[in-house]
């Protein structure tokens, strides 16, 4: 990462207090081969032309999001964790230390979301507790469905989740996890995918985590699969009716893998959708 680039982006959601935090950014080739397959390459090359986006490669961010409601600091997803955590130097820029965070939220459990959770076989966020998807926790532990490009996903998360089990509470799409904080069903991307909605004061956030993988062919193309979705169909249905949803209410919307820091709207333009980036909104 560009020490340069900015890696922390903090606002306030009504008397919550939120920071998009930059773990990673990896500059990746074959836009097309992730996400479009199927697609023709002049479909593809029109689109990216028309956003006047590089055709081939692209920018992969990965943005956790931390809020704060006053009474507790809630970390979504940890990052891909490493001895030089940016995600943990991303926290101390805003003054914070791992024992600080009272709350994990695990999106879903892909090692780009749960490698920050242990480091050398130590719980890195000591005084936590943890939230996990029940859909996605039980696939991970038990089931035998895993496809092959996932097995070695799955023995990560065995490796580094399962001992975290009785530190944890397991939810579902509607459940509450603290006030004005509810989980909302986004599978696809992973069999139990959870996005979140956060409310304080009348203002929303809608933090989608994987829903979305790109900012145009995800948002603009949500009937086009990605190569990383688990399950193609099921995240065609998720991107759409996300989608209305952030549009509908005028969502602000917290996206995992859109370009930092990873904040702004959905809008509606000529049939289709559009990522529009924050710009002064949170300023004034």
């Amino acid at each position: 990462m560009s020490d340069t680039r900015p890696r922390v982006f903090s606002f306030d959601l009504g008397s919550f207090k939120v920071a998009a935090l930059l773990d990673a950014v990896d500059v990746r080739d074959n836009l097309a081969a992730a996400f479009a397959p199927g697609q023709s390459p002049r479909a593809v090359q029109e689109l990216a032309v028309s956003n006047s986006i590089d055709p081939v490669r692209y920018d992969h961010c990965f943005i956790p999001t931390l809020v704060d409601t006053g009474t507790e600091k809630i970390l979504f997803d940890t990052g891909f964790g490493d001895d030089d955590s940016a995600l943990l130097q991303c926290l101390r820029d805003l003054g914070l230390e791992p024992g600080d965070i009272d709350l994990v939220v695990i999106t879903h459990g892909h090692p780009d979301h749960i490698g920050g959770l242990m480091n050398n076989g130590e719980a890195v966020f000591s005084r936590a507790r943890y939230v996990f998807g029940a859909a996605e926790f039980v696939f991970w532990i038990e089931a035998d469905t895993v496809r092959e490009a996932r097995l070695n996903n799955r023995d990560l998360f065995r490796r580094i989740c399962a001992g975290l089990a009785d530190r944890a509470t397991f939810v579902a799409p509607g459940d509450e996890i603290v006030p004005g904080v509810t989980a909302i069903d986004a599978a696809g991307h992973s069999p139990g995918l959870l996005a979140f909605h956060v409310e304080s004061d009348g203002q929303q956030l809608l933090i989608w985590s994987d829903a979305f993988l790109h900012s145009v062919v995800s948002i603009q193309r949500p009937d086009w699969h990605a190569d990383l979705d688990d399950e193609k169909e099921q995240s065609v249905e998720t991107r759409k009716r996300l989608l209305n949803m952030a549009a509908d209410h005028r969502l602000l919307v917290a996206g995992y893998h859109m370009p930092f820091p990873g904040i702004g709207y959905v809008e509606r333009v000529n049939g289709s959708f559009h990522w529009l980036p924050v710009g002064d909104q949170l300023n004034v």
